[in-house]
């Protein structure tokens, strides 16, 4: 798909602040309403806006503890790919898991309350995957840049 520099404006505004009105949009792009409107609708049609969500502030929900946790599978087949990652999407610890080159197979980011909730965490759920060989855990003591925007 080709994006023109509205285009590039609009997802960046979008990706701002998704909340603001067609209207607002429109007044700072210089463009009618309408013209707003449809080039959202054909975003969204493309695939290029997947969906629309809140993002929640991890301290006021007491889950600021971030992991970042290098997971290395027993073996390398399909099977045990395709069931690790059945079994990693069920855990709502994991915010996000990333399959990456190098000595490591996977990098998940946790989000729980402390150090002993990582413990449980690791211990009850994540070490219950048959399909793991060993991890290694990162904690995260400040972040410096966090951005859910894509450069266009």
């Amino acid at each position: 798909m080709v994006f023109d520099e509205t285009d590039r404006k609009l997802l960046s505004l979008l990706q701002e602040d998704c909340k603001k009105t067609t209207k607002q949009y429109a007044h700072v792009l210089n463009l009618s309403t309408t013209a707003i409107y449809e080039r959202i609708r054909r975003l969204e049609r493309e695939g290029v806006i997947t969906s629309y969500v809140a993002l929640v502030d991890k301290e006021k929900i007491n889950r600021n503890f971030t992991v970042l946790c290098h997971v290395r599978l027993v073996q390398h087949t399909k099977d045990n790919v395709l069931r690790f990652e059945r079994q990693v999407q069920q855990l709502d610890e994991v915010s996000e898991c990333n399959h990456i080159s190098g000595d490591y197979d996977y990098i998940l980011t946790i989000n729980v309350e402390n150090m002993a909730a990582y413990r449980e965490f690791m211990v009850h759920k994540l070490t219950a995957i048959d399909q793991i060989g060993s991890t290694q855990s990162a904690f995260v003591i400040n972040t410096v840049k966090k951005s859910t925007a894509v450069f266009i």
